[in-house]
């Protein structure tokens, strides 16, 4: 049986508690826009404003000591047609994860929609060198907790808010949320394993092609983004 080597990252939705976590395995053949799109899926993310990825690493201390304070190394983008996307970085679909320098405690930071301002930390744990896990199974989500972010919402602050309103179940604004999201109750700390393996097998496709195609999803993508197939 053919192997390859295959990353394990440990991924954290940037300053929301309580925290929403991941971790997942990727093959290091992958690109950075795909590894951006998988973490897109895993985060409830729909491909509807841009992305990008920053390589972090932690700054010194006078003292020599690493800080908690990062300082941005490496930038990867992908291509757009936007004129207000400007490429500051490498090509972030031309740029395999095997090229980016990953070594503990360095990290890639998924950055989405840079209004509502979303940052998705993704450290790698270990990398296996010789993995025998088939192309079929990966990308794959170990374990996990907490849904994910909420389009359009104001960022980490406004999901929050958000998340407080749905669990008092009453009052007007709570009608109001559930009436904005379709829907009349919200666990914000779910996350169904299989589903989301599922999902990872296929949701990255749909926003390669809507990022790197510039192709509208068709309604079948759509259905699939929104979970229509529970519905059956």
């Amino acid at each position: 049986m053919a192997t390859q080597t295959v990353y394990q990252f440990y991924a954290e939705l940037e300053g929301y508690k309580p925290k929403m976590w991941r971790r997942f395995q990727v093959a290091s053949d992958i690109t950075v826009a795909r590894l951006g799109y998988i973490i897109m899926t895993m985060y409830e993310m729909k491909a509807s404003h841009l992305m990008s990825v920053e390589h972090e690493r932690p700054l010194l201390t006078r003292t020599g000591r690493l800080s908690k304070r990062m300082e941005v190394i490496g930038r990867y983008d992908i291509p757009s047609d936007n004129a207000w996307a400007v490429m500051m970085g490498e090509d972030a679909t031309k740029t395999a994860l095997s090229q980016v320098d990953l070594a503990a405690p360095s990290r890639l930071t998924v950055w989405y929609d840079f209004g509502d301002d979303w940052r998705v930390w993704a450290t790698l744990e270990k990398t296996i060198e010789e993995s025998e896990l088939p192309d079929t199974q990966l990308p794959c989500v170990l374990e996990g907790k907490g849904l994910g972010i909420i389009e359009d919402s104001g960022g980490v602050w406004g999901l929050a808010e958000i998340a407080g309103v749905l669990k008092e179940k009453k009052g007007k604004t709570y009608k109001q949320v559930c009436k904005w999201l379709g829907v009349d109750a919200l666990d914000m700390a779910a996350f169904d394993l299989d589903d989301m393996n599922f999902r990872l097998k296929k949701i990255p496709d749909i926003y390669a092609k809507i990022y790197e195609q510039k192709k509208y999803p068709t309604q079948a993508d759509i259905s699939l983004i929104e979970r229509k197939y529970l519905q059956k």
